[in-house]
């Protein structure tokens, strides 16, 4: 029984605009370090799965730029969904494939667009889940430990009841949380039994094949045609209609929500999500006003501030708490903890109909 990866790289990255973009989105940047965020998910990988056998869902217009930044990758490892219906519809798709490959496949699925800075401990405990997934029917989740109240990420509670033995257990799901007010992030933190959800999985590609026709019956038809269809000159075809057709939802509504076969393990290996550019400022080196920003800028009674962007130089005075990114033919400028709101701009630039700056 082998054991796959499968990288969720679908999104258009809209709260990194401007440097992310339709055509480059955040998961294809380097946004912390010197390569990009879906290069490091497939590095950090590699100890634990070949390469042949990691698998990326992505968009059409995406698909040469991830090719070109992941040499050696086969080509018919890029799995394409026309268009982007959510987490469910591009888990559903990657495990047809994956079954059809192995009907025994135990499968990693891990967004694209993560940070992960202890990458030993977090392939400990992939390999633990691995385990617990191949000897049982379970839906298995890594939560991480919160540090803080955090009001950007979704929370998980657990109770004692466990599957496996001695300290390589994982524990049953008892809730999933929404994104919490500050008050309430703090009662979770405060419970002890709450963790954040990473969004990484772990099951058997037939395990979630099989909930999703239990929870998503109409989404379970149309994965049916496209399994017919698969290795056959109809499988383009075939998942473009059914896709323009299927649900637009998450695995975590869908189906993460509604069953009673989740178990989580608690991971702590410095996990964070870069969701936006507020969280990028968390994880930039600062000086000692706690501003992240190159050397050549100049910040003048300036504090937690971050600017991104090397080619002008950028000068700052008297600013608090403040982003600002730099492109080519655009420029962002918002208070840090208004960080989720920059897709908002994405909107606005819609209904302007400025599509060359999408």
């Amino acid at each position: 029984m082998f054991m796959y990866g499968l990288i969720m790289a679908g999104g258009t990255g809209t709260r990194f605009w401007p440097t992310s973009r339709e055509r480059l989105p955040k998961q294809l940047l380097k946004i912390h370090g010197e390569r990009t965020m879906i290069q490091q998910t497939v590095d950090r990988l590699k100890p634990l799965i070949e390469l042949e056998n990691i698998f990326i869902v992505a968009l059409p217009l995406h698909k040469a730029k991830i090719l070109e930044q992941l040499p050696g990758l086969p080509e018919k490892n890029v799995i394409i969904e026309p268009l982007g219906k959510n987490t469910a519809p591009c888990i559903g798709l990657g495990a047809l494939f994956l079954r059809k490959i192995d009907p025994d496949a135990v499968m990693v699925v891990l967004p694209a667009d993560h940070l992960i800075l202890d990458e030993k401990q977090f392939i400990d405990d992939l390999r633990h889940a691995n385990d617990l997934a191949k000897k049982s029917e379970a839906l298995i989740t890594i939560g991480i430990r919160p540090t803080f109240p955090a009001t950007g990420y979704g929370y998980i509670q657990y109770n004692e009841k466990q599957i496996g033995s001695g300290d390589r257990v994982a524990y049953k799901v008892k809730t999933f949380a929404e994104k919490p007010n500050y008050e309430t992030a703090l009662r979770f933190i405060e419970s002890g039994d709450f963790l954040w959800n990473s969004g990484c999985f772990v099951w058997k590609a037939e395990t979630i094949l099989n909930e999703i026709e239990i929870h998503l019956p109409n989404m379970a038809d149309g994965l049916a045609d496209i399994d017919k269809a698969l290795g056959t000159a109809e499988e383009e075809k075939t998942i473009d209609r059914v896709y323009r057709q299927i649900r637009n939802i998450s695995i975590d509504y869908g189906v993460m929500e509604q069953t009673e076969n989740v178990y989580v393990i608690p991971g702590d290996f410095g996990w964070n999500d870069v969701g936006t550019w507020s969280e990028v400022y968390n994880i930039r080196e600062k000086d000692t006003n706690k501003n992240a920003a190159d050397k050549k800028h100049i910040l003048i009674d300036s504090t937690g501030c971050l600017i991104d962007g090397n080619k002008k130089l950028i000068a700052m005075v008297g600013m608090k708490d403040t982003i600002i990114v730099d492109t080519d033919d655009a420029i962002l400028i918002c208070p840090r903890k208004r960080g989720q709101d920059v897709r908002k701009v994405i909107d606005m630039l819609k209904r302007k109909k400025l599509t060359e700056l999408l």
